[in-house]
């Protein structure tokens, strides 16, 4: 069995504060996501538990390497409608871009039945996992959006700027926790939930619901 991985995030937050001339059109917060793969070959599982320490996305936030990653940057461009007695914000855009990293196995073809089974169990595992912290990403960039928008009215401008910069910075350190817990719970949960996702895999193989691994 591969020994358990810390699956990490890697991201950066980038938040660009634009006094537009017009407003901007209303929508919820978008998202841009890709996708790219790194090769591992390996024909046991201590193969391929090396290929991934070797091969893996580096995170910055921890100097290691990890079987899968997703970079993550916030922009947030918001338009501001002054009077002459206040300035507010009228109206927020926030876009998540998010790049997601994946292994690909070059399958060796003297691979065992067993290995390739525990890798498509894996694989899946790790994309759904980078998958749930894009989730998580698009759900604060929303939260952000939200929150600027609802917002009153500032003495002036800068007051207003100073306001969104302020939320921006809370709900970005909120996004921040939230994605350190989730990979501090899938750690712990990381052998038990492989073995049941094994399980019921195999269960699906034998009953004719997916083909051999």
């Amino acid at each position: 069995m591969m020994k358990r991985s810390v699956l990490g995030v890697k991201h950066s937050l980038a938040c660009a504060l634009l006094l537009a001339v017009a407003p901007l059109p209303a929508g919820a917060a978008n998202l841009v996501k890709t996708y790219s793969y790194f090769a591992i070959g390996g024909s046991t599982l201590d193969d391929i538990e090396a290929q991934l320490s070797r091969r893996g996305p580096q995170v910055k936030s921890t100097g290691m390497r990890h079987p899968g990653a997703t970079q993550m940057a916030f922009t947030t461009r918001v338009s501001y409608a002054r009077t002459s007695t206040s300035c507010r914000i009228a109206d927020a855009v926030v876009t998540v871009k998010v790049k997601v990293i994946l292994p690909e196995w070059r399958r060796p073809r003297k691979a065992d039945v067993d290995v390739r089974l525990f890798w498509n169990t894996l694989s899946a595992d790790i994309k759904r996992h980078e998958e749930r912290h894009v989730e998580i990403g698009k759900n604060h960039g929303r939260e952000l959006e939200e929150a600027l928008k609802a917002t009153y009215p500032q003495k002036n401008c800068d007051a207003a700027k100073a306001k969104a910069a302020a939320i921006t910075a809370t709900v970005l350190a909120k996004h921040d926790r939230a994605q350190l817990q989730f990979d501090r719970v899938e750690s712990v949960n990381f052998e038990s939930r492989i073995l049941r996702l094994l399980h019921y895999r195999m269960e699906r193989i034998g009953n004719g619901q997916l083909p051999p691994a």
